[in-house]
Parts: structure tokens; sequence; C-alpha cells
């Protein structure tokens, strides 16, 4: 498997969609990580819609661009929203992505996520490599903390995309996405993206958006994770520390052209 059918010029396409587009993202996320997510979005271009409640959350899957169901605060109340968009998301067609958060280090929040999947199954599935791992039966990593690298996670990615139909991203380093027929290495991004609450749950996010432009799930989630990590570069080099990264990684995403991303994208 490789990633020679995919083309900058299918990841431009598909930012340049975002843009113009401006999709409709619901996201089902995390207490600790909607600010981040909903500016990461609305930077983009995107419209993010955080409507989790049970009473609703159906119905607004079932119009939204796509959906993101993020397990990182996740209780009885969310639990039931989360069910609910995922129902409307497979009634009204809308592409949706898991963040299997902790799967694996926690057998209740390991068997949500089976549970969700076996409901519909998502355009995409992102985690890092212990939640992947985790997923596909391993025993997950410490917390949300990964304790094995995207390699390691390869082959268990390779055997969650085939069941579901999906692509799964492990994020790490070098950032891996598969599909049935295709592997992608994205090796751009700082050791800055891991030190800010929400980054890798804001990929989730960004993913729905792309999910919302493309018909290729593949396209879809490597544009969004070069988008943020070619931009992670970018803040890098504005900012003192962690916290001053994540105002520049905002202004990063706004300012990132179709253009810049097909000149600078690197797949492996």
């Amino acid at each position: 498997m490789s990633s020679t059918s995919l083309e900058p010029t299918h990841l431009a396409t598909c930012w340049e969609r975002v843009r113009t587009d401006a999709p409709l993202v619901q996201c089902l996320t995390n207490v600790v990580a909607a600010p981040l997510t909903a500016n990461v979005l609305l930077a983009a271009g995107a419209s993010p819609a955080m409507v989790d409640n049970p009473h609703e959350a159906g119905d607004f899957a079932a119009v939204a661009g796509a959906t993101l169901v993020n397990l990182g605060t996740l209780t009885d109340s969310t639990l039931a929203g989360m069910q609910a968009a995922v129902r409307g998301a497979a009634g009204g067609g809308t592409p949706w992505v898991l963040d299997p958060v902790a799967a694996g280090a926690l057998g209740w929040r390991t068997r949500v996520a089976h549970d969700l999947l076996a409901m519909s199954p998502p355009a995409a599935i992102r985690g890092n490599p212990s939640e992947i791992l985790g997923l596909a039966g391993g025993a997950g990593g410490r917390g949300v903390d990964s304790t094995a690298g995207p390699e390691a996670a390869l082959s268990a990615a390779s055997a969650l995309a085939r069941q579901h139909g999906c692509v799964v991203a492990v994020s790490g380093p070098v950032d891996h996405l598969v599909d049935a027929a295709r592997v992608v290495r994205v090796p751009h991004g700082h050791p800055w993206m891991t030190q800010v609450t929400g980054v890798g749950c804001s990929l989730g996010a960004l993913m729905a958006a792309c999910l919302a432009a493309s018909e290729d799930a593949m396209v879809a989630a490597t544009t969004a994770t070069v988008a943020l990590t070619l931009c992670g570069e970018d803040a890098a080099e504005e900012a003192a520390g962690p916290g001053s990264f994540a105002t520049h990684l905002l202004d990063a995403l706004a300012s990132l052209t179709p253009e810049a991303l097909a000149a600078r994208v690197e797949l492996r």
C-alpha cells in the first residue's frame, strides 16, 4: 500500500472547498477541547456547532455537513447525545468522525466506542497509537497519553480500516493514515502541538470539515492533517512557547492558502 494515488492538488482542492463552502460541522467533544476546536474550525473557514444534547443532536447530525464524536469527557448524558448523533448521521448520510479518547485504557469508554462503531461506520477514526491499538483489542495507553508509536499501530489501523470501511488516522511525530488500499505518512508538525490541550481533538473536527468538502475520505483526512501540522510548524516559528503557540496556530490556519498547502506538503 502507498500514497501514490494522492497528489498535493487533491488536498488543495479539498482545502479550497472548506474555505469557500464553510461546511457546518457538529462537534460532540470534550469540555477541555471545545473552545479551541471551535476556533480551529472558524480559522479554517468552517462553521462549528456544539450541539451535543440528546434532544437535538440526532436532528442536527442529519442536516450537518459532518459530525465529530469525541469521547474525551464521556458521561451518561453526553453518551446519549452521541448515540443520537450517530443515528442521525446514518439516517441523513452525514459523514462522521470518531475520536476514541483513552480507548483500551478504560473499559467503559472502549465499549462505548465499539457500540458506536456498530451503530454506523464512521468515515474516519482518529486517535493516538495507543488508542488505535486499544480500539483494535490491545491494552491501550496511559490515560490519554500514548505509550506506542504510529508504526506500531499500523497493522491495527489497517485492520480497523478494513473492518469499518473507513480511514484510520494515527497521530504522532509522523502521522499515519490508512484505508483499505492506501497508507499515507505526513511528516509535518511540531512538538508544541502535544503541549496545548485540544490540538489533537481539534484535528478530528478539522477532518470532519474536510469530509464535508470531499467525497474521498482519505483526501479529507490527509488534508486536515497536513493543514494543521503545517500550521503547527508556522506557529512554532512565531511563538515563544506553548501559550503563544495556540494563538499563532489559529492565525496560521486562517492564512493558509490552498496554493501554499500544495507547495509545501510532503507525503510519504
